[in-house]
């Protein structure tokens, strides 16, 4: 029988191994935005070779002496932050399933809470990885399905009203066995989610939900998609033609079990980039290589970058 290949096994040991101090880190920084070692100089106008400079965190032209910054325009743009320490958070968030929270970022690197804080944003800020729309034809199907994230409701159970203003409403939409998208929602009206199914699901994809009424126009929207629905409220999770939406059911307990025990309370500001730090773990999964080599991987070069100071309002601090 053929198995599935497993990812590979990243440890403290192998990190302590590849970054132990921070010209390695540099280095690293440098070889992964410049391969063959020889940037573009922006003074002599062509690549040139470049050795690194001892007295400050940049690499240096042969010919004309014009410094070149590995951090600049990234997430480590001017932080007095050790390298090392930035790395070792990036293994921190990377090495767990359920995300970590900012507190014991402060606790493992021995920063501030306020410089945890930050770098735990700014990494997170790099997992948006820009899924395109899911499924398609000769997929397995996309399962569709709504929540909503925030305080306990007054009324017990059921669902938010639309005065309900303690809670989120949360868009889910998975390929069976493949990637997911998860989208803040103004609100769960048939008009917003037939919105999403035209923006994030390909024509001739069976979309499996649930029995919300929200959803009752997919099937006649140009006939472009075969619509299953399975009835939760009957008690009825799984029907025998494999209709069901356990999967994206599956990723909201992953998500709710990891924002109430990790981060205990999100704004409703900053769950967007929750979803997309959660949703980035979910569609790599399945990725051979160690989710730290993935995390590294989204680093990049931008225009701008925040450098304004961020209030600290997103989680509770534990």
């Amino acid at each position: 029988m053929n198995r599935k290949p497993k990812m590979q096994p990243y440890t403290k040991k192998d990190f302590d191994r590849q970054f132990p101090d921070d010209v390695t880190c540099l280095e690293w920084l440098f070889l992964y935005f410049f391969p063959d070692g020889m940037p573009f100089c922006d003074k002599c106008q062509k690549k040139t070779k470049h050795h690194r400079v001892v007295s400050r965190p940049s690499y240096s032209c042969d010919y004309c002496g014009h410094h070149v910054h590995p951090t600049a325009d990234t997430i480590f743009h001017k932080s007095p932050t050790p390298l090392t320490t930035w790395f070792y958070a990036v293994y921190l968030m990377a090495s767990t399933r359920c995300g970590i929270s900012a507190k014991q970022i402060q606790r493992e690197t021995g920063v501030t809470y306020k410089t945890a804080w930050r770098m735990f944003k700014q990494i997170r800020s790099m997992l948006d990885d820009k899924t395109g729309p899911l499924g398609g034809f000769g997929s397995k199907g996309v399962e569709m399905d709504e929540t909503y994230v925030g305080g306990k409701r007054k009324g017990g159970a059921g669902r938010p009203g639309v005065g309900d203003r303690k809670k989120t409403a949360v868009v889910g939409i998975v390929e069976r066995k493949g990637r997911i998208k998860a989208v803040v929602a103004d609100d769960v009206k048939g008009s917003t989610l037939l919105g999403m199914v035209r923006e994030h699901i390909l024509p001739a994809t069976t979309v499996f939900t649930d029995e919300l009424n929200a959803y009752d126009g997919i099937s006649h929207m140009n006939r472009q998609y075969e619509h299953k629905r399975i009835h939760h409220s009957s008690k009825v999770y799984v029907l025998a033609d494999g209709t069901s939406t356990n999967s994206v059911e599956g990723f909201w307990s992953l998500l709710k079990n990891g924002l109430r025990s990790v981060y205990h309370s999100v704004g409703q500001g900053y769950l967007q980039m929750y979803l997309n730090e959660y949703s980035f773990r979910y569609n790599h999964r399945f990725d051979t290589t160690p989710m730290f080599n993935t995390f590294m991987s989204q680093i990049a070069k931008r225009d701008t970058v925040a450098r304004q100071p961020i209030p600290m309002t997103e989680e509770v601090p534990f």
